[in-house]
């Protein structure tokens, strides 16, 4: 691998536009591990922490340790957020450009990726709305049978910890999710794979399989629940990264999205 990085720059193509991948894919610095891995590894990261913690609470002879555990997921995500930003540090370095790279050009004059993430925020409620109805059909027959203080997952957590979810955790959370399966998974298995709909079917299995375990909860109607209820607003944010190939305003979306969850799983 070449000692010199690629540095993106406004006039030149962006080093994680497309073309550039397939540069460095011919080159050898792309194996089909990194892309596999990183998509694939939040979901059993927010699994394993949670049966980790689950192990130490049953140890506390805690009721229910299992579900116990998943009420702090808010918590312990960071911590996926952590292995997911050294694997694709270590990959990226592995390509020879930057891990900021992943995130695109960023366009701040007039606000202009404030407000265009604002605008995909709003083109997600009607989505999540229609994705709830449609999850709800699918794995109870009805949303009147679908048991939403049990979707929200409302707990009560230490006060030091509500904090954290409120202040850090979003932050971290929103980004390097992004980044792991847009900014670096989606168009590496594009590359990998030479087909724009495998891999956008690969990273959109992944990504709503990653919100079944947050946390997870072993019953199957809740599983199809929460899987399909994020399919219409995940979809939607893949076709929006791949039109403009840019995370920035992927990112201003998710931030308030993740702040909305941390608030409402708070609530009791």
């Amino acid at each position: 691998m070449s000692s010199v990085r690629e540095i993106s720059s406004p006039v030149a193509c962006p080093v994680n536009a497309l073309p550039q991948i397939q540069k460095r894919l011919a080159a050898g610095r792309i194996p089909w591990f990194g892309p596999l891995l990183l998509v694939s590894a939040r979901s059993v990261l927010w699994l394993t922490l949670q049966s980790l913690l689950a192990l130490l609470f049953f140890a506390l002879h805690r009721p229910n340790p299992f579900r116990t555990a998943g009420d702090w997921w808010i918590v312990y995500g960071t911590l996926s957020d952590l292995c997911c930003l050294l694997g694709m540090r270590y990959f990226t370095r592995r390509e020879g450009i930057r891990l900021r790279d992943l995130i695109g050009p960023i366009r701040m004059r007039w606000g202009r990726d404030i407000l265009f993430g604002l605008g995909i925020l709003a083109l997600s409620i009607p989505l999540f709305i229609a994705g709830g109805y449609l999850a709800a059909w699918v794995a109870y027959g009805s949303i009147a049978k679908a048991p939403l203080e049990f979707l929200w997952q409302r707990h009560t957590l230490p006060l030091w910890a509500t904090v954290y979810s409120l202040t850090v955790w979003w932050i971290i959370q929103s980004a390097t999710e992004e980044m792991t399966y847009q900014g670096y998974a989606l168009p590496r298995l594009e590359a990998l794979t030479g087909r724009t709909g495998i891999a956008f079917t690969i990273v959109g299995f992944w990504w709503a399989l990653q919100h079944c375990m947050i946390p997870f909860i072993p019953d199957w109607r809740y599983l199809a629940y929460r899987f399909v209820m994020m399919l219409p607003v995940l979809t939607m944010m893949m076709l929006v990264y791949l039109r403009i190939r840019r995370l920035s305003p992927l990112i201003v979306a998710h931030w308030s999205m993740d702040l909305a969850g941390a608030i409402l799983t708070g609530i009791h």
